[in-house]
């Protein structure tokens, strides 16, 4: 140790002088012991080191046994790096500067720890974070859609409930029928040109009148046996139930009329007293969509295929059409639902046509490509609301009900039939008209009252 002081090892200031007889005297030397702080020496350990014991440790206060001492005892946890953890751990020979060391087992390179198997960030202690296999991925993509379905149904609901128009008030409606067992809709189509324009009118031929009159009228029940879907020829000479002009504040008494006469009399509520006067049954809900909304609807959902058995061009529609099938437009389709002078049973025939047409629209508007498509749904609605009328009861799960049963009669899950008639319409005051044939409009009615499956024939 140099001495700060000191002009180098062992040699101090002033030890270069001469003594008496001019000879210089020779380096100091300090003698004695220096002590410094350290660590005591190790201890020679009284057995060979082979290796380690992974805790818990169960030892302490007790003697082991002999060496090497018995493993310890199994973990309660079931741990895929417990056999791991066991093994003695060997050391690593130090890597040589122009190579990688090669590994105690003799492998000549690295070998990897199979405790970091799957990867890791910068080959850490850590086991690698596991990929989620696919089908986990399937079911967070699938929970993914269902929310998003989930938030655009409530949206399309609440928009679907502000848009709605709830204009008809049956509770409002003078000598209703009893309730029957089922649920009756009485679906009307009426020519109201509201929302079309003038050359909107001309293109689809439906004139310049005003008011709104029904160009169709449907019953759907719905029930135990399924649905059944009745046409009521808009021509049907029925009763017109007693009623008081609104205008004039006469009494008119009831009696005979074409049955499209009592929505231009009194509008729905007058229409609906007619229909339960004559068949006896209870309407329980009413819904209403006019040409404007007919068309727009066809349109939305991209046209509605139709088969014709023979040629059509009918002036007074506008309607021309090939023998075959077709994809029919919306121009087309309110053509074709509105034409009855190339039809041989007139009206009937039109009834016809009305009911397979409105059962393949609600085929047509379920299916995948048009129902799960907003680009298409959404217009679909637009159109069909911008001139649906419904009561007041009407929510939301009852229409889609109703659409239901419509897409049902057109799967061939329920029964398609017009009202019977008599064969061979008769002339009135009012030009000629449709006679039902009391005995079985009786029976049909009868069933569809009780909810008992129909076996009443009608003109299909």
């Amino acid at each position: 140790m140099v001495h700060p002081m000191s002009d180098g090892p062992g040699r101090w200031p002033g030890t270069d002088r001469q003594d008496e007889n001019g000879q210089a005297q020779g380096q100091g030397v300090i003698t004695g012991q220096v002590w410094q702080h350290a660590a005591p020496p190790l201890r020679t350990p009284d057995r060979p080191y082979e290796g380690y014991v992974v805790g818990p440790y169960p030892y302490l206060g007790a003697d082991p046994g002999p060496y090497p001492y018995p493993p310890p005892p199994a973990s309660p946890y079931d741990s895929p790096y417990r056999d791991l953890a066991a093994e003695p751990y060997r050391e690593r020979a130090a890597e040589p500067p122009g190579g990688t060391a090669a590994e105690p087992d003799g492998s000549g390179g690295a070998r990897e720890d199979p405790r970091h198997e799957g990867g890791g960030r910068g080959g850490g202690g850590r086991p690698g974070r596991v990929r989620p296999g696919r089908f986990r991925r399937f079911l967070r993509l699938l929970a993914a859609l269902l929310c998003a379905l989930a938030l655009t149904g409530a949206g399309t609901c609440a928009w679907a409930e502000f848009r709605l128009d709830r204009s008809v008030d049956l509770g409002a409606v003078a000598d209703r029928r009893p309730p029957g067992k089922g649920t009756n809709y009485l679906i009307v189509g009426s020519d109201g040109r509201d929302g079309l324009s003038e050359q909107a009118r001309k293109e689809l031929h439906t004139g310049t009148a005003g008011g709104s009159r029904t160009d169709s009228m449907m019953l759907l029940h719905t029930g135990a046996h399924g649905a059944t879907m009745v046409s009521l020829p808009r021509d049907s000479w029925v009763t017109i139930p007693s009623y008081v002009d609104p205008n004039t504040g006469k009494l008119h008494r009831a009696a005979k009329n074409k049955l499209n006469a009592a929505y231009s009399l009194g509008g729905p509520g007058m229409l609906v007293r007619t229909v339960e006067l004559n068949t006896g049954l209870r309407v329980d809900h009413y819904a209403e969509i006019g040409f404007a909304g007919f068309v727009g609807v066809v349109d939305a959902v991209g046209g509605v295929d139709m088969c014709v058995p023979r040629n059509i061009d009918d002036p007074k529609s506008g309607l021309k059409l090939r023998k075959g099938c077709h994809n029919l437009t919306g121009a087309q389709a309110l053509a074709f639902v509105r034409q009855r002078h190339q039809e041989a049973d007139g009206d009937l025939g039109r009834s016809t046509n009305q009911r397979k047409f409105l059962a393949a629209l609600a085929r047509k508007a379920a299916a995948p490509g048009v129902a799960l498509d907003p680009f298409s749904t959404y217009p679909a609605l637009s159109a069909g609301l911008d001139t649906l009328v419904v009561d007041k009861d009407m929510e939301l799960p009852s229409l889609l009900s109703l659409f239901r049963a419509m897409k049902s009669v057109s799967g061939g899950g329920g029964r398609q039939l017009n009202v019977p008639v008599v064969k061979g319409g008769f002339r009135t005051a009012g030009g000629s008209a449709l006679q039902w044939d009391r005995a079985k409009a009786e029976e049909l009615f009868a069933e569809l009252r009780g909810d008992r499956p129909v076996t009443t024939e009608g003109e299909g």
